[in-house]
């Protein structure tokens, strides 16, 4: 395919790309930059492909659509290998990220907290570096994903496959989404979801809401519904509604969101950057087009990795509340990593 070959001419050239398919669609869609300089657009007035980290005092990095080549092609390849790695979990890495979140939990019940993300980042080393395998992997695992492949000479590479939208705007009309709790699928899609994941995807839910009612003319929501992504189950519920203020202030108000932040959001956010034993940089930030064609559809950076030379950094975490056991957590980013590790 000509995508391919693009991504491979791009990868030995050193310059930017990225290559992308929409969830339950069959095109891919890739913007293939011509120089390797690093733009960014804290304004978000640029049209192209934006790349957002989870700092949002940090600025986005933009492939911008007038300085890059825009191309799309049918990929229907249904073949996967499917072969998920052994858990490379270490011991002393789930004491760690149970020492970590025991500690969200004292905040919640101290009252200085309602939710906290915890996330933590893991280490494989990959026995070859086939970027361009992973992504056909990605796109062959996981259907109702946003899938992506993004690469900057200056930055870094970047694979994943979520199935969060931040939000989707067409003129005046935006669509969001409310996303939380984690189950694993045991081939029931009506699992029975405990209080603890109920209560969060709804504080999720109101947050939302409450934030972005003043930016609207309508807002509505749905009811909650169980949705799958490979081989876990989330709870979402569908926002939507008509804007009264520009999109740039509504996807300032989104990100980010309690799904991969917590409430209140700047208190927990700071528990993050003081807790947290690593950088997020671009996980749990943002990804998508940005006023193209006259529209804008963007996704929160989940179960994503960063390949650097041998190795895949894979991130994962999960929402932690007054009804969180570190245990049950723990296992919930074993689950999670296997979503990436499958496609390595």
């Amino acid at each position: 395919m000509t995508v391919f070959k693009n991504i491979e001419s791009s990868l030995n050239d050193n310059l930017p790309f990225v290559c992308y398919r929409k969830p339950n669609e069959n095109n891919i869609s890739c913007f293939f930059q011509h120089d390797d300089i690093l733009h960014s657009d804290k304004n978000l007035n640029t049209s192209g492909f934006i790349f957002a980290p989870f700092d949002d005092n940090e600025p986005p990095v933009i492939i911008p659509k007038e300085n890059s080549r825009f191309i799309q092609e049918i990929y229907s390849e249904t073949k996967n290998k499917n072969n998920i790695n052994l858990n490379l979990n270490s011991l002393t890495s789930k004491e760690k990220h149970i020492k970590l979140i025991k500690k969200g939990i004292e905040a919640i019940h101290n009252k200085k907290l309602e939710k906290v993300v915890l996330t933590r980042k893991e280490v494989v080393h990959l026995k070859e570096n086939k970027p361009i395998e992973f992504f056909k992997n990605l796109l062959c695992s996981y259907e109702n994903a946003f899938v992506y492949i993004w690469f900057h000479p200056k930055i870094g590479l970047w694979l994943g496959a979520t199935p969060e939208t931040l939000v989707k705007t067409k003129n005046k009309n935006f669509e969001t989404m409310s996303l939380a709790g984690t189950l694993a699928f045991q081939g029931n899609t009506s699992p029975n979801w405990t209080i603890k994941e109920i209560e969060e995807q709804q504080l999720v839910t109101d947050y939302i809401i409450k934030k972005l009612s003043p930016l609207c003319k309508v807002i509505k929501s749905g009811k909650a519904e169980t949705v799958k992504a490979g081989k876990l189950l989330h709870l979402k519920t569908k926002i939507n509604g008509t804007l009264a203020a520009p999109i740039s202030k509504l996807i300032k108000t989104l990100h980010p969101t309690p799904a991969v932040c917590g409430l209140p959001k700047d208190i927990s956010r700071k528990f993050i950057q003081e807790n947290e034993s690593y950088k997020r940089t671009f996980y749990t930030g943002y990804l998508g087009e940005l006023d193209l064609f006259n529209k804008t559809e963007l996704y929160v950076n989940l179960r994503c990795m960063e390949i650097k030379d041998s190795k895949a950094l894979i991130y994962v975490g999960g929402g932690i509340t007054k009804d969180s056991l570190s245990e049950d957590e723990w296992i919930e980013t074993i689950e999670k990593s296997k979503t990436i590790k499958k496609i390595l």
